[in-house]
């Protein structure tokens, strides 16, 4: 007979199978196609004599692959006739969503060649499926959590903890050292090398450390440089001393940015993912927070800024301590070639004994299936890899081009004009930080069942009319309209909390999740390193060149310069950005091939 002949006849033969006492092929076939989408994996028919028979004839059946899906491991048979593209069945049932009871683990048509490892991840278990379909065990996921944000936090404390720590060093009555006479060059030295370490170990992250440690060893590395660069600023003798602390409590800033996203986004169940990334960045605005309470109780002690520096030595200690109990991501122990075994164990350990058994199967098969090669900075500009590079690039850039530098900075002048007492500059800050809190609370909320692209479209549209407000009330005050200021500095305090509250809901949390999903396994490591570098280097920048821009621009010029870049922002969102809430990290990236 032709080929489709043969076809015909070989489906009619399953046709057969499924209607006789050998049932479960045909429902597993139905439950594979409604739940994963993928023609490669199916039950195995009972054991029958017809079944048997069945099975015989089967395993020769080519089955027609959907274009673009390739086989899910080297070890899968293809079909001689290579036009077809097919994918034997009789491989296909070992790796795909099973239910438990048509499990064979001893299959005796195994091909030998086959690793023990690959064949017994889906076996059955002692207990069934277990759990609900997306139960979530959170004793366990908030352990493997925790950790990872504290690097967060510690990041947050820094922020929040060098004004008051500089003011306390520059004041003769609380400094206590014979060089608190800090010129402007010395003060921008004390305030930025903390951001140089960043930068330096972001790129090495993205070279070479964070594939060659993976995200765990990676965390242990940023705790060991956190503790020992506050240790060093607490005790630091000289300036010189103070700044080398600093830099080195930056390499923890930049490793921990780096891992802290791609650990939690490759142990994190899918359902709660954007919960718990967005979660990080509450994290790190409490930490912002933590650092003001810290500055107001040191404030008016001698030498209060060596407790200040110091105190991070405490929590880095926990993340180290932490990190030692948890397992390496199972995605980064498959890419460096370890067993799947190894891998298996990993998961179930950051999913705990409440997760529902199936959905971990189904994931463990989808990272088993998934290409495990390493690719390094070059390989990010490849074809495949340019749509999630742009995307994870352009989100943290837009993060720092859209304003939210500037608003900040100004805010406390424009709290003055509505009448705010200027005495109390520290009072704005710990204002919005709170604010800012809260409304991180509101994404963390809501970035599981809203999404991803509703949360980023409406939050920087409404970042766009906020600083657009701005510029307008800035505008109108620089005028000097009397009989309109006092309107236009409340319409300015009111823009204000809308572009922060705005901002915490968009660009605060979702843009550190998309970087934590959005990049394919094989390069995840240097692109989210590549992402981190952008992120710092922007900030550097905007920094940098604000004071210029504000004297070139004006304040309105500034604020409406940043209302362009906020529309350009909004569209390349609307344009280019993916829902990715409730995939897993492989399904993300076979939507964005």
């Amino acid at each position: 007979k032709g080929h489709s002949g043969k076809r015909r006849d070989a489906t009619k033969r399953m046709s057969a199978a499924t209607a006789s006492g050998s049932g479960s092929l045909g429902s597993a076939f139905i439950s594979l196609c409604a739940r994963n989408h993928r023609s490669t994996s199916f039950a195995s028919v009972s054991a029958s004599p017809e079944a048997a028979k069945n099975r015989s004839r089967v395993k020769n059946f080519v089955f027609a692959r959907p274009e673009g899906v390739r086989a899910p491991l080297s070890g899968v048979s293809r079909s001689k006739n290579r036009e077809d593209l097919g994918i034997m069945l009789r491989y296909g049932h070992r790796y795909g969503y099973q239910p438990r009871s048509s499990m064979e683990p001893n299959d005796s048509e195994l091909d030998e060649s086959d690793s023990g490892d690959r064949v017994g991840l889906l076996q059955p278990r002692p207990g069934g499926g277990g759990g609900r379909p997306d139960q979530v065990d959170w004793r366990v996921t908030g352990f493997a959590f925790l950790f990872p944000a504290i690097g967060g936090l510690l990041f947050g404390w820094d922020i929040g903890t060098t004004s008051g720590a500089l003011t306390s060093i520059m004041d003769p009555n609380t400094s206590g050292v014979d060089w608190y006479a800090l010129d402007s060059f010395q003060q921008g030295m004390v305030v930025s090398t903390s951001l140089a370490g960043a930068l330096l170990a972001s790129a090495a992250a993205a070279v070479k450390v964070g594939d060659e440690f993976g995200s765990k060893k990676e965390l242990q590395l940023a705790a060991l440089f956190y503790g020992a660069g506050a240790i060093v600023q607490g005790l630091a003798p000289s300036l010189g001393v103070l700044i080398m602390g600093r830099f080195t409590y930056g390499l923890g800033i930049g490793l921990a940015m780096h891992a802290a996203p791609m650990y939690i986004a490759e142990t994190a169940p899918p359902s709660v993912r954007g919960l718990l990334i967005s979660l990080k960045e509450g994290f790190i605005v409490g930490g912002i927070m933590l650092g003001y309470l810290g500055s107001y109780v040191i404030f008016g002690q001698d030498e209060g800024w060596r407790s200040l520096l110091s105190t991070p030595a405490v929590p880095a200690a926990l993340l180290m301590l932490g990190m030692s109990r948890l397992p390496d991501s199972p995605r980064w122990l498959l890419q460096r070639g370890r067993p799947a075994s190894e891998a298996r164990e990993a998961l179930e350990q950051v999913r705990g004994k409440k997760a529902n058994r199936d959905i971990v199967d189904a994931e463990m098969a989808r990272m088993v299936s998934s290409d495990h090669h390493v690719g390094g900075i070059n390989e990010l500009f490849r074809r495949e890899n340019l749509r999630p590079l742009y995307i994870g690039i352009s989100v943290v850039l837009f993060q720092q081009i859209t304003g939210q530098p500037s608003v900040l900075y100004y805010a406390e002048q424009v709290f003055i004009n509505a009448g705010y007492d200027p005495a109390d500059g520290a009072g704005v800050a710990v204002i919005l930080g709170f604010f800012k809190l809260l409304m991180t609370g509101v994404a963390v909320a809501f970035v599981d069942s809203a999404g991803r692209r509703p949360l980023l479209l409406g939050g920087v549209g409404i970042m766009t009319l906020s600083v657009l407000s701005l510029a307008v009330c800035s505008e109108t005050m620089a005028s000097g309209d009397v009989a309109g200021t006092s309107f236009t500095a409340r319409a300015s305090v009111a823009a204000i909390f809308a572009y922060v509250g705005a901002y915490q809901v968009s660009f605060g949390p979702i843009a550190w999740l998309l970087v934590g999903e959005i990049f394919p396994q094989r390069v995840r490591s240097a692109a989210v390193g590549t992402a981190t570098l952008t992120n710092f280097f922007s900030n550097f920048l905007v920094s940098l060149y604000l004071p210029t821009l504000n004297e070139n621009l004006g304040t309105a010029g500034t604020y409406y310069l940043f209302s362009v870049m906020s529309v350009v922002a909004l569209s390349s969102i609307y344009l280019t950005v993916p829902e990715t809430k409730g995939k897993t990290l492989e399904e993300i990236e076979e939507s964005l091939r």
